[in-house]
């Protein structure tokens, strides 16, 4: 491995230890000061843990991501010169990563709200769709997919993606570990996607996310002791939506095939929020109604564990994303392959959940919910 390679890993690996202790620290002080600023998530409703938890996992999420990314910019100028000369790189892309994390950060802001004082749907949904727009109007926004480079039309489509996935991870957050598991295995599939074709200055953002994620899953791990709450999942889903949209996926020689590398990470989050809005449609109620319908919920009462449903949702997420990591290299058709594979394990899982549906298990049903899983009485751009 040559010198300016070694480099980047050591540097890597500092970053994400960085970020790993100081979350970890962060959320043990959020364990125990969130009850007293009235953070809690108490039982109740669809709600299925037994007592009171902490929300403010979410407040050291957003901390944590701010502090050692400030960090790093700061220390660019003491860096070793096989790094020191990407500087003007990471300094050019700085302006849309600030204009990114102050929209999160206000998102973030909306969600604490939202924990505290039970926000309306329309209130959230137009506080990210405001965002957003702003996002775009800063710059960000899809510009390689065919008709799509035309602005409003990749606008439109960037605020689409943004505000999707802010709602996908929110409802995600209904189980002991699940958004953050399944936010660990997309940050480190983008991360290595993206430096597979070269990008450096995106990789190292997701790394630092990963890592804040890992530092968190030591408290919200089954059984949970600290939730991130709509602060942290509201933050996670309009920060990865937005990085999605502003990494480099592709550049001279790689394959241009590679701008697809989002829609196989965040396959599994993107089933999970569109099936669950199905749903509750077809059954006449509003899809902001929160309920026992979410991926996680299903697996449940198929019979799965919480803690065995959190892992089946992590790996289909893993297996499904894995083919991004190629991408960069295959051609039209090696792309489609790699698409209808995901396309078909998918497939197979919606076809194990319709025979769950036709024994009745998981169709309408009332069940006592297991130790590890929660839901809350609003969903879709609210608590999960």
């Amino acid at each position: 491995m040559t010198l300016p390679d070694s480099t980047f890993v050591i540097a890597g690996a500092i970053l994400a230890t960085m970020a790993f202790a100081l979350s970890t620290t962060l959320c043990a002080l959020a364990r125990r000061y969130a009850p007293g600023l009235g953070l809690l998530d108490r039982p109740g409703g669809h709600k299925g843990h037994a007592a009171p938890i902490p929300l403010g996992g979410g407040l050291a999420l957003w901390i944590t991501i701010l502090s050692i990314l400030s960090l790093a910019f700061l220390a660019l100028p003491l860096m070793p010169e096989s790094l020191a000369r990407h500087a003007s790189g990471a300094r050019a892309q700085s302006g849309e990563l600030i204009l990114i994390l102050a929209m999160a950060s206000a998102i973030m802001v909306m969600g604490f709200l939202d924990d505290r004082y039970d926000l309306n749907w329309r209130i959230r949904l137009a506080m990210q769709l405001g965002c957003a727009l702003v996002v775009v109007m800063g710059g960000v926004r899809v510009t390689l997919f065919g008709p799509f480079t035309h602005p409003i039309l990749g606008g439109a489509v960037t605020v689409a993606w943004i505000v999707g996935l802010t709602n996908a991870f929110n409802m995600l957050d209904n189980m002991d570990g699940l958004a953050a598991g399944v936010g660990l295995v997309v940050s480190l599939l983008f991360c290595s996607a993206q430096f597979a074709v070269g990008a450096l200055f995106s990789p190292a953002v997701l790394l630092v996310v990963a890592a804040a994620l890992l530092g968190f899953l030591v408290h919200n791990h089954s059984p949970a002791r600290l939730y991130m709450g709509d602060a942290g999942s509201n933050f996670l889903g309009f920060l990865l939506g937005s990085l999605t949209v502003v990494g480099t996926f592709t550049r001279e020689p790689y394959s241009p095939y590679s701008v697809i590398s989002p829609l196989l990470v965040m396959a599994v989050p993107l089933y999970d929020m569109t099936s669950v809005i199905l749903i509750r449609l077809h059954e006449g109620r509003s899809p902001f109604q929160g309920d026992r319908r979410h991926f996680s919920h299903r697996l449940v009462a198929r019979g799965l564990t919480p803690t065995q449903a959190v892992w089946t949702i992590i790996l289909v997420t893993l297996a499904s994303g894995m083919g991004a990591l190629l991408l960069h290299r295959l051609d039209g058709m090696g792309a489609l392959v790699v698409l209808a594979q995901t396309g078909c394990l998918l497939g197979v899982v919606a076809i194990l959940e319709l025979s769950a549906g036709r024994s009745g298990i998981g169709n309408g049903e009332t069940q006592r919910e297991p130790v590890g899983a929660r839901s809350a009485a609003e969903d879709g751009t609210g608590s999960d």
